[in-house]
């Protein structure tokens, strides 16, 4: 069950709840919070992707020569690092064929702005429809970046994947980017005073890497 509101759609499928809740959990070890990410990410995948656009080819079956769907086009995949990146392998587990991209970006608190320190896409991305991913949307900012750089490179429509997003991070991207979707598990209550979100599950990279 996914309920929509504007541009946020919030996925309540009673699994990924659960796997959430264990996520959350502050006992939880790096690599059950690893494993749980992708898996999370894969289940989340076939949510996010159900509308995605199919086209007629004809193939043969052992029995007889059959037109069976397949999806129009290959999506590119791109990680907001670095804790996009213990999504993307469970994504590519649902989309194998999709392309895959990386962004490292952060907001800076002395100069009040993002930077970018890494940007890398496959060749063949004009056009293509682009699943973005990080697990947090919180004050948006490096969403919102993330987003301005792909669309300097004429991808087509963009959606972004998250766990929990905060809704000053969901205004954020409203503002800037009203055509970009965004797919989470929960809209959490607001951020504290130093960015995190609340209750939220901590600092995922951190967590995800047993960082400090």
């Amino acid at each position: 069950m996914t309920e929509s509101n504007s541009n946020v759609h919030v996925i309540q499928h009673p699994v990924l709840q659960h796997h959430l809740s264990t996520l959350r959990k502050k006992e939880t070890r790096p690599t059950e919070f690893r494993r749980l990410m992708a898996e999370m990410s894969k289940l989340m995948a076939f949510e996010v992707t159900r509308d995605q656009p199919m086209q007629s080819l004809s193939i043969e079956t052992p029995f007889e020569i059959m037109d069976a769907p397949f999806l129009e086009q290959r999506m590119l995949v791109v990680s907001i690092m670095r804790a996009g990146n213990g999504m993307l392998d469970g994504v590519l587990q649902v989309l194998p064929n999709a392309g895959a991209g990386h962004i490292g970006i952060y907001r800076d608190k002395f100069v009040k702005s993002t930077i970018e320190y890494y940007f890398r896409l496959p060749n063949d991305v004009e056009g293509k429809s682009v699943l973005l991913l990080d697990p947090l949307l919180a004050s948006g900012n490096t969403a919102v970046a993330a987003i301005s750089r792909l669309k300097q490179y004429g991808v087509g429509s963009i959606r972004f994947m998250c766990f929990l997003a905060a809704p000053e991070g969901i205004q954020a991207v409203r503002d800037e980017h009203p055509d970009t979707p965004i797919y989470c598990l929960s809209v959490e209550r607001q951020l504290n005073e130093k960015g995190y979100i609340l209750p939220g599950l901590g600092d995922a990279g951190d967590r995800l890497y047993n960082t400090v």
